[in-house]
């Protein structure tokens, strides 16, 4: 007799509570999840447009909404047991889930090629004079190596998370004080000079910390159907969140201000730390690319019916190859799809509260609710049209409307 192969992701049914992880585990791999190089452009930007007082506001208030978006998506993953894509699969139809499994896909591919850029050109530049061949070397060996963790799925996802994340906070924290420290001017007055390159408000401040991660966040069902209880998963992603993306997002604020730059790297460079600057560059993205590439691989599976880890090989191919092409060219257009997916999160956390019965089992979905997917598309053309307020929320809220009207044409 053939023996199956064991899915021990569970890509395309629950997952058991016997293979539900600790709460530190948890909190591990949610943590690592946020330390992404990306999310410091974003606090270079803000240090750029904010004095400190307004800098700390937006990070509170923007990593507040950020917190309790996942959360509820964590708490929503965590009961039933269910990624995205199967959560998509009751919310938008069997059919319809190929919407959402195919954006986040697209978005996370394309932040894992980024990703893997990020590593290789500022390591080359620095160390082989930004060589088109030592480039293209790091890019391979990077991307080989994250798409090999990647592979095994949850546990090589928490075996990195736990080298990653300690040394990532303990060292970056570590180069920021140094850097604060070594500064002629105080914390609050070297913001207020960074502050005079492009204004911005707290406001606005509040929007670019949601947009840093919520294309990332959305996918947060992915790994907290592994957690133990809803309650645990809620604030252990609420937590995480505030705590990684305010890390990162303080992290490019101090390299903006101090050095210029927009990344620990930088600041780590100009102290002489050049070996710990790589270590950590790489641990950084190493955690985020991982968790979006099996998101990836999750999403591919569900649209094209296969096992989760080929797709997750097709990600990292697809990621590597076009990397570099990516990072100069597909950031502003990753920035325009991170509007698509908030509209996806609200309608799965909308359709699991009104519908907590339909989810205690996989099957029995319709084809296509046609008007949650039209709440995706309507959502994400509002949010990345509309100018004034913050566009994740514009985009809700015009999803929100779209699902409330086909629940009551539903009803009738």
């Amino acid at each position: 007799m053939e023996k199956k192969p064991v899915d021990i992701d569970y890509s395309a049914s629950a997952v058991p509570k016997s293979e539900r992880r600790s709460l530190l585990t948890m909190f591990m791999i949610m943590l690592g999840f946020t330390f992404f190089s990306a999310s410091m452009w974003t606090g270079q930007t803000l240090a750029y447009g904010l004095n400190l007082g307004g800098f700390v506001k937006a990070l509170l208030l923007g990593g507040a909404i950020l917190g309790v978006y996942t959360g509820l998506l964590g708490y929503v993953g965590a009961e039933t047991g269910l990624s995205l894509d199967l959560l998509s699969c009751k919310a938008f139809g069997v059919k319809g889930s190929y919407l959402p499994s195919a954006m986040i896909s697209f978005t996370q591919i394309g932040w894992f090629g980024v990703g893997v850029a990020m590593f290789a050109i500022p390591v080359s530049n620095q160390f082989f004079s930004g060589s088109t061949t030592a480039t293209w070397i790091l890019v391979i060996v990077a991307g080989i190596l994250m798409t090999s963790s990647a592979y095994f799925g949850i546990k090589s996802l928490t075996i990195v998370s736990y080298i990653a994340v300690p040394c990532v906070a303990i060292l970056g924290s570590i180069a920021m004080i140094m850097a604060v420290a070594k500064g002629e001017a105080t914390l609050a007055d070297q913001f207020l000079t960074a502050s005079a390159k492009s204004p911005l408000s707290v406001i606005a401040g509040a929007g670019l910390v949601i947009g840093s991660f919520v294309s990332g966040g959305t996918a947060t069902p992915n790994f907290t159907r592994f957690s133990k209880t809803g309650k645990s998963a809620f604030w252990v992603t609420v937590v995480a969140f505030f705590v990684g993306n305010s890390l990162m997002l303080f992290f490019g604020g101090i390299a903006g201000a101090y050095v210029g730059g927009n990344d620990i790297f930088d600041v780590m460079l100009n102290l002489n730390l050049f070996y710990a600057a790589i270590l950590v560059l790489g641990l950084n993205i190493w955690t985020t690319n991982d968790n979006a590439l099996y998101s990836a691989g999750l999403g591919l599976a569900n649209i094209f019916s296969k096992r989760k880890k080929p797709m997750v090989l097709i990600s990292g191919i697809i990621g590597t190859v076009t990397a570099i092409w990516l990072y100069n060219n597909f950031c502003s257009w990753l920035n325009i799809l991170n509007c698509t997916l908030p509209p996806i999160g609200l309608i799965l956390i909308l359709d699991y509260f009104l519908h907590k019965d339909s989810y205690a089992a996989i099957g029995g979905e319709k084809k296509v609710n046609w008007f949650a997917v039209l709440g995706v598309v309507l959502g994400a053309t509002v949010a990345n049209l509309l100018s004034w307020g913050i566009a994740a929320f514009n985009g809700m809220a015009v999803a929100a409307v779209c699902y409330f009207v086909g629940e009551a044409v539903n009803r009738k």
